[in-house]
């Protein structure tokens, strides 16, 4: 279903980022990969060459470009290659993400502003270049790995940058897709229900959080179940992944587990 469209993703080298390119590729898609690990990361996993080669061997074709989603020239400068070197871009993933889960007195302004130019700046951003070349697609979507906006203060007290950066990326839905609607542009939002093993949890959550957390492989079907419905028809949306497959009448989930039978530790924001 996805033979041959081209899709762009923005931290594309691990997580989810990774495993949707490597299901897009199944279906024999084109996919740009694009990330800032050019060299291997000292602890973690997955570099542009590493992933464009999990990609070809998946089926898929490939571009790899290294990318810092916080410059607009840069960003600008890639999509327009991507853009020529495979004929313009029908599917635009904003992925990339920035996470610290600190207090207010915590969080360094630097680190704040890096949140809030990865996540909410760089979708906006990215989404803005991508877009003229969607117009001209056939069955164009923007999905952003975002969350459902929910204003309970329960959400913002532990962590308001984080909140408000991933909060900027759920709002370029909303606004994105009304604006875009008669253009015939799906821009939706995914949201895993529980926390997914990935590098970020890793780091940021308690040891035991990982342990009871899902693959990223379940966002990644999820996705790819979004972007094989008809973009006029799908918009606006915050989806959550297993709420996605279960309109598909998924109903065994153990699979995605780490620890099948465990308790999963829900998602931030749900």
């Amino acid at each position: 279903a996805l033979k041959d469209k081209v899709i762009f993703i923005t931290g594309a080298t691990r997580g989810i980022g990774r495993e949707i390119a490597l299901r897009a590729a199944r279906d024999g898609a084109k996919i740009v990969i694009t990330g800032k690990t050019i060299d291997p990361h000292p602890h973690l996993p997955g570099t542009l060459a590493s992933v464009a080669d999990e990609v070809k061997s998946a089926g898929g074709k490939t571009l790899a470009l290294p990318l810092d989603v916080r410059d607009e020239n840069q960003v600008a400068a890639v999509v327009s290659e991507a853009a020529q070197h495979f004929g313009g871009i029908d599917i635009l993933i904003n992925n990339a993400s920035a996470i610290s889960l600190t207090p207010t007195l915590e969080t360094s302004v630097k680190r704040y502003d890096l949140m809030m130019a990865v996540n909410q700046r760089a979708t906006f951003v990215t989404s803005q270049a991508c877009l003229p070349y969607l117009q001209k697609s056939v069955n164009p979507h923007i999905l952003t790995l975002s969350p459902p906006l929910n204003l309970q203060p329960k959400w913002f007290a532990p962590h308001l940058a984080y909140t408000m950066a991933k909060y900027g990326m759920s709002l370029c839905t909303l606004g994105l897709a009304e604006e875009f609607r008669e253009a015939g542009i799906a821009v939706n939002s995914l949201w895993p229900k529980t926390t997914i093993a990935t590098a970020a949890i890793a780091v940021n959550f308690p040891k035991d959080i990982l342990q009871a957390s899902r693959y990223p492989t379940i966002v990644a079907d999820a996705a790819y179940t979004i972007l094989t419905k008809n973009s006029r028809s799908l918009t606006g949306h915050f989806f959550i992944d297993e709420e996605v497959l279960k309109e598909e009448g998924i109903k065994d989930f153990s699979s995605y587990a780490l620890n099948p039978g465990q308790a999963l530790f829900p998602d931030l924001f749900l």
